[in-house]
């Protein structure tokens, strides 16, 4: 089982609001496929899956704050 987990934008981002899922447990996604949308302290931005798959669990709910390097969603090849 693999993991997606919040990327780092910038020097001095850490912290950054999930502001909704694109993609729901059951469905695939691919390396680079926008998997959920994010707001940090300057921009709205997409997070990118880091692996392929099968999304199996959701580790954070929409409007929950999460840091840089959380994981947010489990994967399954």
């Amino acid at each position: 089982m693999s993991e997606i987990v919040a990327p780092k934008w910038g020097l001095t981002t850490e912290e950054m609001v999930l502001l909704e899922w694109l993609k729901q447990p059951g469905d695939t996604v691919r390396v680079d496929e926008a998997v959920a949308e994010v707001e940090t302290d300057k921009t709205t931005a997409e997070v990118l899956s880091t692996v392929a798959g099968t999304i199996t669990e959701l580790l954070v709910s929409e409007g929950d704050e999460i840091k840089t390097g959380q994981p947010i969603a489990r994967v399954t090849p």
